[in-house]
C-alpha cells in the first residue's frame, strides 16, 4: 500500500438547487460532487501539487474502448511525448479496494497500455509498475520528470 499525503487545497464548491458541485481545475468545469468525485479531486491535487505533474499532461474521465464497450479512465497521466504513462482508478471512500477493482484497471490497461497503474479510494492506495509481463508493487507514486 502507498501512503498518500494529500495537500491542503481551497476547493471551489457551490450548491445549485440542493446539489453540490466542485470545480475541476483540470477539466476547467463544475462537476457533480459525488463521493467518487471527491476522491478524484483530492488525487488530482496530489498529482499536481505533490508530484508536480503539469495539468496539461492529465486527462480526467478519458474515454477508451474495450472491445465493443466504451469505458472511462478516471485519471490518465501522459508523458511529454503525449504517450499515456499512468492510469488512476478512483473509488468512493466507502468502496473497498479489492482484486476486482485492480482487475478493472488491468482491463483498462489492455486498451490503453501504460507503465503505471494506481487504484485508490482516498484512504487506501495501491500502485503497480508494469514491466513486460510482470506487475511490481510500487512504494510510491512516481513524480513528474521534466524533459
Amino acid at each position: 500500500m502507498i501512503k498518500i499525503e494529500y495537500p491542503s487545497y481551497p476547493y471551489k464548491i457551490r450548491n445549485e438547487n440542493g446539489k453540490d458541485f466542485i470545480f475541476d481545475v483540470v477539466r476547467k468545469q463544475w462537476v457533480a460532487l459525488t463521493p467518487e468525485e471527491w476522491v478524484r479531486q483530492n488525487f488530482l491535487q496530489y498529482l499536481l501539487m505533490r508530484k508536480h505533474y503539469p495539468s496539461a499532461l492529465i486527462a480526467v474521465e478519458k474515454e477508451i474502448k474495450l472491445g465493443e464497450l466504451t469505458r472511462r479512465c478516471d485519471i490518465v497521466v501522459y508523458n511529454t511525448l503525449g504517450l499515456p504513462e499512468l492510469i488512476v482508478e478512483c473509488k468512493a471512500m466507502e468502496v473497498e479496494v479489492t482484486a476486482k477493482t485492480i482487475d478493472q484497471v488491468l482491463r483498462y490497461n489492455m486498451s490503453l497500455p501504460v507503465r503505471y497503474l494506481v487504484v485508490t479510494n482516498g484512504s487506501f492506495c495501491f500502485g503497480y509498475e508494469r514491466t513486460g509481463t510482470e506487475l511490481l508493487a510500487l512504494r510510491e507514486i512516481p513524480g513528474y520528470a521534466a524533459p
